[in-house]
């Protein structure tokens, strides 16, 4: 298993999306979110995703041409349209649009559409909580959760992410999808030919599966049965009933042929400074925090994240070898 310098591999990733017909801001973008999944120890939302949005491009499910543009905007508020490109260059725009409207405003929302698959979610939120603020997001995805009692799945995997930042610490990081388990971690089992646990999901029949293929296909448990099902409708109608975006029953699969992806996502910026005050927000995060690590074996959400990155850092990433000869081979490159 080759072990890669982060640079190395942001530059290889971005080289076999420039091949496959990525524009360079859109492929270094998303390059960029990528390696910082597996510089944060979350290969599912890594690297490994590059032979699906090279298959993507290939097929014209993505524009590789696209130039995200704001199309309306009032006061704190924009919509952002990412004219059916990846979604990373178009998220860069929402987050810096949501820094600056929310110092403005004192919070802002900006919404995207006719976007893609953003990976993990909470990278999104990082630049905002460096800015003293907090930020959450929400997106939908193709079809994943069936409507509780029923078997068709009509809302996304609709991950919510979370960045409440510290005074002079890391943030805390939240970042959980909507299902028991990640389609990601269910793509790769389906690449590695294992089968899944029991509980995770349903074929497209609605019958229980332990086929990782075909769950890809189906339709995963929402985590917390009715209210996770509940959570999820709501997250599809803030990231479709604001954006236009089209909903998760009308998105084929990413991982069969289909339509042309039209994602919503809907970032959301506060500035603590504009309710009780900077100084309280801190002294309560503080607060809160202090009690929950008064009790052991309490680990705070993100600390994983920052510790595997400060590994990353010193020693490079793990690639596993299959990925990485096909990612060379993507870039039109020979194996070293």
């Amino acid at each position: 298993m080759p072990r890669l310098a982060l640079d190395h591999l942001t530059e290889l990733a971005a080289a076999t999306l420039s091949k496959a017909g990525a524009a360079p801001a859109q492929a270094d973008a998303t390059a960029r979110a990528l390696v910082a999944a597996d510089r944060d120890d979350l290969a599912t939302h890594g690297v490994s995703r590059i032979p699906l949005y090279v298959d993507h491009l290939s097929t014209a499910r993505v524009d590789g041409s696209a130039r995200p543009a704001i199309v309306h905007e009032r006061g704190g508020s924009c919509l952002i349209d990412v004219r059916g490109g990846l979604a990373y260059q178009g998220c860069e725009l929402a987050v810096a649009e949501s820094i600056a409207r929310a110092r403005t405003h004192g919070i802002s929302l900006v919404a995207l559409t006719n976007s893609h698959h953003y990976g993990a979610a909470v990278y999104h939120l990082e630049p905002i909580a460096a800015a003293g603020m907090i930020g959450l997001a929400l997106t939908n995805s193709p079809g994943a959760i069936n409507a509780w009692g029923g078997r068709r799945p009509v809302f996304g995997t609709n991950p919510i992410a979370a960045a409440f930042p510290r005074a002079s610490k890391p943030p805390v990081l939240i970042d959980l999808s909507l299902t028991e388990v990640t389609r990601g971690k269910i793509m790769i089992a389906a690449k590695e030919g294992r089968p899944i646990p029991e509980g995770w999901a349903v074929d497209k029949d609605g019958n229980p599966t332990t086929d990782a293929k075909a769950a890809l296909t189906g339709s995963l448990f929402a985590i917390g049965g009715a209210k996770g099902a509940m959570l999820a409708m709501m997250v599809e109608l803030l990231c479709c009933g604001l954006t236009g975006a089209a909903l998760a029953f009308e998105n084929d699969s990413y991982f069969e042929p289909g339509n042309k992806p039209r994602i919503g996502h809907t970032l959301i910026a506060i500035d603590p400074g504009s309710t009780a005050g900077s100084a309280v927000y801190f002294e309560r995060v503080e607060a809160l925090i202090a009690a929950m690590l008064a009790d052991p074996g309490v680990r705070l959400p993100g600390d994983r994240r920052h510790a595997a990155r400060a590994r990353a850092a010193a020693e490079g990433v793990d690639i596993p070898d299959p990925l990485y000869r096909q990612l060379l081979q993507l870039a039109g490159r020979e194996p070293a």
